[in-house]
């Protein structure tokens, strides 16, 4: 019997999502290509991943309610300041923003010590993907930006498995897609 787990809906949100961006950044589509990111970043990266949290406050999961429901914020914030309060804006503060997030990625990181193997390489990845982006905006370098869209797209990867394992090994009742459980 399949028990309720809203991890799945967050982690996907999250790395579709999180795909699209990081295909910008990473030089691989065009900007013009923001539009569909936006949209995605309301309806699926922010208010699903936030409803996955609310539903991780419901089983009781603190580290899930914080994850999913503080990403499914951030991108509800880049998609209102993209589309309404980025003008004049000096990248300096685009860059605060990113190191931000970045920080409190890597407190999520630290979290992830007594998770699973594959939630630890996501926040990783994700610390790393938000520092690189911040220091692009921060420095004027654009290499690490387009890093970072890399790694962005590392930490989709990683946060698409994650949720197929979910989905997959809930279905079945038994571990398919291993996500190297805590010790």
């Amino acid at each position: 019997m399949n028990t309720f787990n809203p991890a799945p809906l967050g982690l996907f949100g999250f790395a579709l999502t999180t795909w699209l961006l990081s295909m910008i950044n990473a030089g691989l589509l065009p900007g013009a290509g923001l539009g569909m990111v936006l949209a995605m970043a309301f309806a699926f990266g922010g208010s699903a991943q936030f409803v996955a949290g609310l539903g991780e406050m419901k089983v009781g999961n603190t580290f899930g309610f914080v994850a999913f429901c503080s990403y499914g914020a951030f991108w509800w914030t880049f998609a209102l300041f993209v589309e309404i309060f980025a003008k004049g804006v000096p990248g300096v503060m685009v860059g605060w923003y990113l190191l931000v997030w970045g920080a409190f990625s890597f407190v999520m990181f630290i979290g992830t010590f007594a998770l699973n193997k594959a939630l630890q390489l996501i926040f990783g990845f994700l610390t790393a993907t938000f520092i690189l982006l911040a220091l692009n905006d921060l420095l004027g370098a654009a290499a690490l930006g387009e890093f970072g869209g890399y790694l962005g797209l590392v930490t989709a990867v990683l946060a698409f498995y994650l949720g197929a394992a979910g989905i997959i090994n809930g279905a079945h009742g038994k571990e398919i897609l291993p996500i190297g459980a805590k010790a």
